[in-house]
């Protein structure tokens, strides 16, 4: 069989450029420092700003920049790496858990989560909500979808919503024997609510850890957490488990 000979591709503008403004970073500005308005940028290195546009999002997107409410586009902090995989494989909750819990209710699941849970997406269950903090800065928020099924011993009394709730459903799910748990890490775009928690943009990059919690024979927890995809990148440890690590300046 013949071989075919590639045509050499033209290295896009816009790549150029997020080469050119990586060099003037870090000879040219410091850390935290606000970077030129788009128009002064583009006037500076002769191009378009929607060419500009294109190399700043990728650079935001290798944890260069970030861009803030209020604020403009800065240059990014050194990173600081926080593992995200319990190689204990505890329940959320646990002792040396990093998350906060902030709320708790009680609504019907997106439909993902309802078929990982193998339940009727039209019924309830219990929603807790946590957020975790480096350094007083949120770096990731998680909703936790838990059956009632899976929780009997919640007091009747509990408050409705509230970290109070949100504790009480985290103490009994503990009560349960964990089996195991599985991940699946995807890139997505910040949703409004997540974007505030995070102070990112809405559509910022996002990484989505979707975690499976296993206990008598089934799935009985699903957490889905939402990290700056800015910030972060995929470690593995051993050849079984894999990890992920936030790096959060």
């Amino acid at each position: 069989m013949g071989s075919t000979q590639l045509e050499p591709v033209p290295e896009p503008k816009y790549w150029h450029l997020k080469t050119v403004l990586s060099d003037a970073l870090d000879s040219e500005f410091a850390v935290g420092e606000i970077l030129p308005n788009e128009r002064e940028l583009a006037a500076r290195f002769g191009v378009a700003r929607a060419t500009l546009r294109q190399a700043l999002e990728q650079l935001e997107l290798e944890g260069r920049l970030q861009r803030r409410r209020g604020v403009g586009t800065t240059v990014a902090p050194p990173r600081m790496g926080v593992a995200v995989t319990d190689p204990e494989h505890s329940w959320p909750g646990a002792p040396g858990d990093a998350w906060q819990p902030v709320d708790a209710a009680e609504q019907t699941p997106p439909g993902a989560v309802a078929r990982l849970l193998d339940m009727d997406p039209a019924t309830s269950l219990h929603t807790v909500r946590r957020t975790r903090k480096t350094r007083g800065q949120p770096v990731a928020t998680e909703v936790l979808y838990v059956p009632a099924a899976g929780v009997p011993g919640l007091a009747a009394d509990a408050p409705p919503t509230g970290p109070v709730r949100a504790h009480a459903v985290l103490r009994e799910l503990q009560r349960l024997r964990l089996e195991g748990q599985d991940q699946a890490v995807e890139l997505g775009s910040a949703r409004a609510d997540d974007a505030k928690q995070l102070d990112r943009l809405p559509g910022s990059p996002v990484l989505v850890v979707t975690t499976r919690y296993f206990s008598g024979g089934r799935t009985a927890a699903v957490a889905v957490a939402t990290y700056r995809a800015d910030t972060c990148r995929l470690t593995f440890g051993d050849a079984t488990a894999p990890a992920v690590q936030l790096l959060a300046g």
